[in-house]
Order: structure tokens, then sequence, then C-alpha cells
């Protein structure tokens, strides 16, 4: 369960910016938060929605949680020796190249609260630390701090020989996940766990290619059902693959056994079937006509993916960010996806959700407090803040949508627009 998010100098984030799943002390509806036992508040957001203006950031937000994903599970097994760590500092500031990025996280493993984060120049990463909140106290589990390691008394394991592996370009985290830490693996499936769904356009391949090996949830096929889409059922087809992608397998196979200097085997009967899916719509007389996912349109196939994933999260009690869930999505259909995460009846597991958007309709949704909307807005000189909307003064029952239109929180395109015009000849 994800408490806190915190970056610094990552893309257009510049100084440190801060998501928080902290409940606010709003009188807003309470019945859609999640029970938490590891925060004083005793309750957490099972959903948190970014707004603001194209370029403003909100996408870099997610991209930061997906990029501290990114180094926990791969800095040890696909880093290089002396490759340096691949990261995104912010270009508008010629000092942040030389200033480290800054990752922060707080979540919760059976009720324990964790704070995990580490600072990572181009070529190393210069701190990283784990501390534990099993009660009040607070817990050092181990702190690196340019090479040097710390581990606390409540860190069992073998801690001295993973550090000893670990490159400079490697986070303890992931070298001791590799190495079978019985405490620390824990933490690694943490973020193994989140999930994320930022292709706004998806091709039907894409589409099917997520149910080659599994069917459709049937709560996915109800859920398009249930918003208008005519789709009422599903069928698989298969179909054997081209002459020409079997020859360009052949080639593919053939590079990597030279390259690799090893011998690939392929299993016939998985790689050379097409598997596409194709979903019932009720004809005429009554009979189910099957159509594929070229023909259906934009939306229907996105809703595919997200909320397959969005299902999964349910289902694990895990995190979900959609970069804009309105994309290609009618403004109903984007509130019922938020349902999923906000209703009780439904989100049984403290499952949770980062969404971003343009579509203000949302602002207005029943399942939705004050304090689960955010914003990003850019500074002159070009870096992204972060903020809720409970730093700013409200009250209950206020128009947050014509608020937010009219400029009262930011976050808003220049609506002084001055267009170009065509000169004729």
């Amino acid at each position: 369960m994800l408490l806190r998010f915190a970056v610094a100098n990552h893309l257009s984030i510049r100084e440190k910016q801060e998501l928080s799943f902290a409940a606010s002390s709003l009188r807003d509806r309470s019945d859609g938060l999640i029970d938490c036992k590891a925060v004083p508040s005793g309750s957490v957001l099972p959903a948190i929605v970014i707004y603001g203006a194209n370029a403003s950031g909100k996408s870099n937000v997610v991209n930061a949680i997906a990029a501290m994903q990114g180094m926990v599970l791969w800095s040890h097994t696909q880093g290089e020796p002396g490759g340096g760590v691949p990261r995104d500092a912010f270009k508008l500031d010629s000092t942040c190249s030389q200033t480290p990025s800054r990752f922060e996280i707080d979540f919760v493993i059976d009720d324990v609260r964790y704070h995990y984060g580490f600072e990572t120049t181009d070529d190393v990463f210069v701190s990283e630390w784990l501390y534990a909140f099993p009660g009040s106290h607070r817990r050092r589990m181990f702190e690196r701090d340019n090479g040097e390691f710390n581990f606390g008394r409540w860190l069992k394991g073998r801690n001295n020989n993973i550090a000893e592996l670990t490159r400079p370009n490697s986070l303890f985290l992931s070298a001791a996940a590799q190495n079978s830490h019985e405490q620390l693996s824990k933490i690694y499936e943490y973020f193994r766990s989140i999930d994320f769904a930022s292709s706004i356009s998806v091709p039907s391949t894409t589409a099917s290619a997520l149910y080659t090996g599994n069917d459709p949830d049937q709560r996915v096929i109800e859920f398009l059902t249930s918003i208008n889409t005519g789709v009422i059922g599903y069928q698989k087809r298969e179909t054997d693959i081209s002459d020409k992608d079997r020859a360009m397998r052949r080639d593919i196979v053939a590079i990597v056994e030279k390259l690799s200097g090893g011998t690939i085997k392929i299993e016939p009967d998985k790689y050379d079937k097409h598997v596409a899916i194709e979903l019932a719509h009720r004809g005429r007389q009554g009979e189910s006509v099957y159509l594929d996912l070229d023909s259906e349109s934009a939306g229907t196939r996105r809703l595919l993916i997200v909320l397959s994933l969005a299902y999964q999260a349910l289902d694990e009690g895990t995190l979900l960010c959609i970069d804009e869930v309105d994309a290609s999505l009618h403004t109903y259909a984007s509130e019922a996806i938020l349902k999923l995460f906000c209703r009780p009846e439904i989100n049984r597991n403290g499952a949770q959700l980062i969404a971003t958007t343009h579509n203000t309709n949302l602002m207005k949704s029943s399942v939705l407090r004050r304090d689960q909307l955010w914003f990003t807005e850019k500074t002159p000189e070009g870096a992204t803040e972060l903020y809720p909307l409970t730093d700013i003064r409200t009250r209950k029952g206020d128009n947050i949508e014509l608020g937010y239109l009219q400029g009262r929180y930011g976050a808003l395109p220049n609506d002084d627009i001055t267009l170009p015009l065509h000169e004729s000849n």
C-alpha cells in the first residue's frame, strides 16, 4: 500500500515534489478510504487523480514511479560494470546534470510501514536507505553512503557478502533480491507489483497479445457491456503465422545464436499460432456476431488493456498507474474505472490508483474526495510543481470543476493564446 512518493531532478521535476495518499481531515465522504493500521489516521486514499495543462508534468510524475521501479528491478541484473546509471535529470538547468536525482517512497507491507529511497548521478548510486516502522520507533535496516554500508541489527542475512557484490551502479536492494535475501525480497516484490497503463493508442495486436495465454476476465466483458459498447462476449481465434513471419523468426534466432554461441529451442506449438480476440455483438436476429479488434473503437481496445490491469490490481491489492485515463474514453467510462477503486464493496484488498487526466467532469464524481485531486503546474523556469487541492482553501459542496476552469487552483494553460495568422500571397 503506497503512502507517499517523492522525486527530485527527474525530467521536468527539478525541486523535490511529493505525492501523498494520506487522507486529510476534510469532512468529505469516508466510506471509500482504505483501512491502514500503519498510519496515525488509520486510513489512506484509494485513488489520486492528477490534473494540469499539457506539458505541465503530469505524465512525468507517473514516469518517475516507473523509473524508480526500473532501477530497483533491473539495476543489478541489467547494468554493466562501469556502465553508469540511466537517469533523466532536469535539462533546463545545467547544474542539474551534476546534481543527484532523488527518489523516495513510503509503503506498507503486512501492517509495517517502510521508507526507502536513493540518490543517483549519471555514474553511480551515491546513497541508498531503508527504514522500517513496526511501531512508533524507526528501525534502520540499512544505509549506504558513497559505497559505505551500515546495517541495522534488525536486518538479518548475508548483508556484507551482498554488499561486496553490489556494483556502484547497482542498488543494494536489487542485488539483495537477486541473491534471495529473505527480508528484502518482499520489499523488491512490492516494487514488482506496481503496474502501468501508459499507452494511449492500443493496436489490435497488442490487445490480443495480452490474452494469448489467458482468456479475458469475464468482469472485463461485463464492464464493456455495462457502458453500452455493444460487447456481450468474446471468442479466441487461432491462425497459423505467415511464412514471412516464420522466415523472420528463423533469421532472428540465427543471429542470436551466433552472438551468444548457444542454441535456441523454439516450441512450435507455442509460436506457430497467432491468437486473436474477437468481441461478440448482438446481431439483428439476436445471434452473436464476432468482430475482430480492428473493427472495434480505440476506446474499446484500450479498455481491454486498462480493465485487465485494473482487475488484477483489485484482486492482488496493488498499485496501478494510468496515464491519461480519459484517452479515447467517455467521461462515464473513465469515472467507472475510478469507481472500481473507490467503492469498498469492489476494492476489498486495498488496491490503489494513480491517474492523470484532462477530463474536468471527473472532478464532480461522487466517489472522489477533495484530497484526491492533485495538480501539476510549470514554473517560469520550466520546472514542474505538484500540489493537492487541499493546499487551497475550499469548502465542502464547492463546484470544484468550475473553480478549476476559472483558474482558482492554477494548473491551467494560458487562455490568452495568440494564434499565428496565415498570410496570403
